[in-house]
């Protein structure tokens, strides 16, 4: 009998066992809910231009290029411009440097290397349009001076403002 009661208190104690083992913890608990993430992404822009030197004049054509870089957000829609300088007289189709002892020697700005189309500020007629990348966007500038011109001898200088809309 002594036993008996033993084996039957393993058996017990073996069922106890598996019967822990297999049951799931009931006593953990979970909650869940959201967490709201939102950011906004303003358009901006920024523009640098670089120098144009064309270098002494004899009276023949002279060509040379400069570059203007564009900065802006990514999918973003510009048109950069360029106005007609600070020459007295001048137009976005005839510009004007001026010398410090006075005269005048005229040149023009064009958006491509045939120097056909004529860089302005209208935009839709003579502006350079592009989308941002978010990444640095090199335009090339143009630049001729008209052969058979008589200036004055002197140093000739001229400031276009770029101007890039939004």
């Amino acid at each position: 009998m002594f036993f008996a009661k033993k084996n039957r208190f393993v058996c017990a104690s073996i069922a106890a066992v598996v019967l822990a083992s297999s049951a799931p913890a009931s006593f953990a608990a979970t909650a869940s809910g959201s967490l709201a993430i939102t950011a906004s992404v303003v358009a901006s822009c920024t523009v640098v231009g670089s120098a144009i030197a064309f270098g002494a004049y004899t009276q023949t054509v002279v060509n040379q290029s400069g570059s203007i870089t564009v900065l802006c957000t990514n999918g973003t829609t510009y048109n950069v411009g360029l106005d007609a300088g600070t020459g007295s007289g001048s137009t976005v189709t005839t510009r004007k440097m001026s010398a410090t002892g006075g005269g005048t020697l005229n040149y023009a700005l064009y958006r491509d290397s045939g120097r056909t189309n004529n860089w302005g500020s209208t935009i839709g007629t003579d502006t350079q349009a592009g989308t941002g990348s978010g990444l640095l966007q090199t335009l090339t500038v143009y630049g001729q001076i008209p052969a058979s011109q008589t200036p004055l001898a002197g140093a000739y200088s001229d400031t276009v403002t770029v101007t890039l809309t939004y």
